[in-house]
């Protein structure tokens, strides 16, 4: 599979400016043969923009937001996995919705961990894990920005049978270390891809780092971008999964008998 990254510039622009910037980069991935590609965490209205503007913004799972990516994907016949305020009666979630080529919903997920004032202002958390997507023939796990700092959550997702876990992104200075460590540790400890879409550029207070990443089972990076906005496309396969548990697993040697994960 052909994995795209979109590493956004974060000026204040609109949901429509946002939008149409999408647009453009779904065009330039499915040109460089990519079959899904992945937005950052709430890229479509902004991350640090406050409580009450999200709250403004936010809008239910069936509303205008999500079929502009409906359209997106079914036009370019390619994926798409982009961040967005999920509104749920009166909470609100940071959420990530994953789509298909065909323009069809496959799942909405909820950040489980909520990272600072940021978010506990903002968002409610998830109360369950999201369950894993089948996107073609591979099985896919989401962990919003700091939930990949819980090495529970990615485990359990490779115990669940995980080819890869998707990481919409706002990570900010001086956090590069998630990105440089915790990333590819989180990859090569459950042998499985780690796909981390973060920002650049700057949003109130926040410097975000950039440094998104495709990680591969055996921690080392297939394709890692700068500190400027760009698009970014990696090859990844099942066979390099296999490859590298034949050799050696810590999925198959852990002693479930000691601890419960």
């Amino acid at each position: 599979m052909k994995l795209a990254i979109f590493q956004m510039n974060s000026v204040d622009r609109s949901v429509t400016e946002n939008a149409a910037l999408f647009d453009q980069a779904c065009a330039d991935a499915k040109s460089g043969n990519a079959d899904l590609i992945i937005f950052p965490e709430m890229a479509l209205t902004g991350y640090n923009i406050g409580a009450d503007r999200i709250r403004k913004l936010a809008e239910p799972r069936d509303g205008p937001m999500i079929q502009t990516l409906r359209d997106m994907a079914k036009h370019h016949r390619i994926g798409v996995v982009c961040g967005f305020p999920e509104l749920d009666g009166v909470q609100v979630f940071n959420a990530a919705v994953i789509i298909d080529a065909a323009g069809s919903v496959l799942s909405i997920c909820r950040k489980a961990h909520l990272f600072g004032d940021v978010d506990r202002a903002a968002f409610s958390p998830a109360d369950t894990l999201c369950p894993l997507v089948q996107f073609g023939d591979w099985s896919v796990g989401f962990a919003i920005c700091y939930d990949v700092e819980f090495p529970e959550l990615v485990r359990a997702y490779a115990l669940a049978g995980a080819d890869i876990v998707l990481v919409p992104t706002a990570n900010m200075l001086p956090y590069i270390g998630i990105a440089t460590r915790v990333v590819p540790a989180r990859a090569e400890e459950n042998e499985i891809y780690v796909a981390y879409a973060n920002r650049v550029g700057r949003e109130g207070a926040f410097e975000y780092c950039g440094l998104s990443c495709v990680v591969g089972p055996d921690g080392n990076d297939v394709a890692r971008a700068g500190r400027n906005e760009e698009l970014m496309i990696a090859d990844i396969s099942k066979e390099t999964i296999a490859h590298i548990r034949s050799s050696l697993s810590h999925l198959n040697d852990r002693r479930s008998d000691l601890y419960p994960l």
